[in-house]
């Protein structure tokens, strides 16, 4: 029974997600910190308010607390923004830098009287009819 659980363990994908998640943790401890150290300011720099959370408006005695939804929304879109930019376009041009283009296999040639193209095995030209050695 416990051999099953260390093969399960110690397969490739379990061992490979319990990275990417601590990873993943890790960089969002980082887009946090950056987003509400640096661009929060920045933004209140700009528009004059650096935190939405005390924005609301009350119909019959309930709050409703937009403000934090603005905060959360503007939050989400800037760790998209810094995902995206700093992680998936670096990987994505690495990816295409080192993968090399998959050649296709030949399947057809050329005619040698008509110049139309016919498959490497064919024996006659299917367009002039001509006679053709098959490529072995």
């Amino acid at each position: 029974m416990l051999s099953g659980f260390r093969q399960f363990i110690l397969r490739g994908n379990v061992v490979d997600l319990a990275v990417a998640v601590v990873i993943g943790a890790a960089f969002t401890a980082i887009v946090t910190a950056f987003v509400k150290d640096l661009l929060t300011p920045l933004i209140a720099a700009i528009g004059g308010q650096p935190d939405f959370s005390g924005l609301f408006f009350t119909v019959n005695n309930s709050k409703f607390l937009y403000g934090d939804f603005i905060n959360a929304l503007v939050s989400f879109v800037i760790v998209a923004a810094v995902v995206y930019f700093l992680v998936v376009v670096p990987m994505n041009t690495l990816a295409k830098r080192f993968s090399s283009p998959a050649e296709k296999p030949v399947t057809t040639r050329q005619c040698p009287e008509c110049l139309s193209e016919i498959p490497l095995a064919a024996r006659r030209c299917a367009h002039c009819t001509a006679m053709v050695e098959p490529v072995t």
